[in-house]
């Protein structure tokens, strides 16, 4: 994507780029526990945290570790906790950690069951394990080909359970997290969503050419936008071992690199930011956070350029014909 195409999706949606961050400025507030922003997430009426965190932070760790991980980023403003029972035992690790606090916190979980029955017996799973009566917000997980579409909103599919859950109040808000623009845009055409979770990122937006079709799509449906991947860099090359065990990709180390990947993202309409699984690179993220500013066009311009040499995570198209 060249740079002068960088906000014309915000454009279409009768946004300019600086109008479109002066809106969602005007609407940020401060926590009460600390300074980090908040913005709306759609039309939902619930305001997130900027950056969230992801239940792999706490997965695999003792259960005494994971309750300061997450005291702390509750002091520190973090209102928004994503997890998934792919995620090892991150359930069962931050269910009781959260569990002081989940008044207070907005609680995304996801399957990645395309069938009714399937999907209704991870729901259950994952309340009972995270402690909870519901779900703030509930995902189909990584939605990624024609079959996923298929079968999630086919007779049986998950869908079916997804709204039954909401009329019982089991969850308040329904989504989905998508690895191919395809699928995305496939799931808003089937489904009027509250939000969507997509990777956004330098290397994918300019690189791959991935991103901009379902941000635009979602601004014009008042979706909430939820970005993975911020703080990836590139696909890890074929062979090479992971540099941090909890991202199976390359991750981006360096902290003014770190800082430039999250303004781009943040800049664009989207209401937070879920950092690595990694907790010091979570961390990271959550001490920069405070001081956000929009990404300006000389950034623009040296992400642009340094996206070239990068294998991006994702790319469109991804389906064939």
């Amino acid at each position: 994507m060249k740079r002068s195409d960088f906000f014309k999706l915000t454009a279409a949606a009768g946004l300019s780029a600086k109008a479109s961050f002066a809106g969602q400025e005007k609407k940020m507030t401060t926590t009460a526990a600390g300074p980090l922003p908040r913005r709306p997430l759609g039309k939902t009426g619930e305001y997130l945290s900027i950056i969230g965190m992801g239940g792999i932070v706490v997965m695999n760790e003792e259960q005494a570790h994971a309750n300061q991980v997450v005291r702390e980023a509750v002091e520190a403003g973090v209102n928004y906790f994503d997890v998934a029972p792919t995620y090892g035992d991150a359930e069962l690790k931050l269910g009781p950690a959260l569990e002081p606090f989940r008044k207070k916190v907005f609680l995304g979980c996801k399957t990645d069951k395309r069938d009714r029955q399937g999907a209704h017996k991870e729901l259950v799973e994952s309340l009972e394990r995270l402690r909870t009566d519901f779900f703030d917000l509930y995902l189909l997980h990584s939605i990624e080909t024609r079959e996923d579409v298929e079968e999630i909103f086919g007779p049986c599919g998950a869908m079916e359970t997804f709204v039954r859950a909401r009329e019982q109040g089991l969850v308040r808000f329904l989504g989905f997290s998508a690895h191919s623009v395809e699928a995305a845009l496939a799931a808003m055409d089937n489904f009027d969503f509250d939000t969507v979770i997509l990777p956004i990122n330098y290397g994918c937006w300019y690189k791959g050419n991935f991103g901009p079709q379902v941000v635009e799509k979602a601004v014009d449906k008042q979706m909430g936008i939820l970005a993975l991947k911020a703080g990836a860099r590139a696909l890890r090359a074929e062979g090479s071992k992971r540099v941090r065990p909890k991202c199976w990709y390359e991750p981006l180390l360096d902290e003014t690199e770190i800082a430039g990947s999250y303004r781009f993202t943040l800049s664009l309409p989207v209401t937070a930011a879920i950092p690595p699984g990694d907790e010091q690179l979570f961390r990271l993220a959550l001490k920069m956070a405070p001081t956000f500013i929009p990404i300006s066009e000389k950034g623009k311009a040296g992400l642009e350029s340094r996206a070239e040499s990068l294998t991006p995570l994702f790319k469109y198209p991804a389906w064939g014909a």
